[in-house]
């Protein structure tokens, strides 16, 4: 099923024009392009989706590593008297 490229009714596959408002609709190859182009969108914000999230919980350890340091640090401080 596709959507009037106009109007945007849901129509069937395969038709050249839409039967509610009578717009030209695009041919197959060309949906077909269009289709192939929307998938490899698709991955390319998955990676990036993922590359992100790898980056944040990268950060998060960073932290975390600095935050231990930190503490094991001030528990070996001679005290200043």
């Amino acid at each position: 099923m596709g959507f009037c490229i106009s109007c945007g009714q849901q129509h069937q596959d395969g038709i050249r024009f839409c039967r509610y408002c009578g717009n030209q609709q695009p041919g197959e190859q060309l949906l077909a392009r269009l289709r192939s182009e929307a998938e490899q969108i698709h991955y390319q914000r998955l990676a990036a989706s993922q590359n992100q999230n790898q980056n944040q919980n990268q950060n998060q350890n960073q932290n975390q590593n600095q935050n231990q340091n930190q503490n094991q640090n001030q528990q070996f401080r001679q005290p200043r008297w």
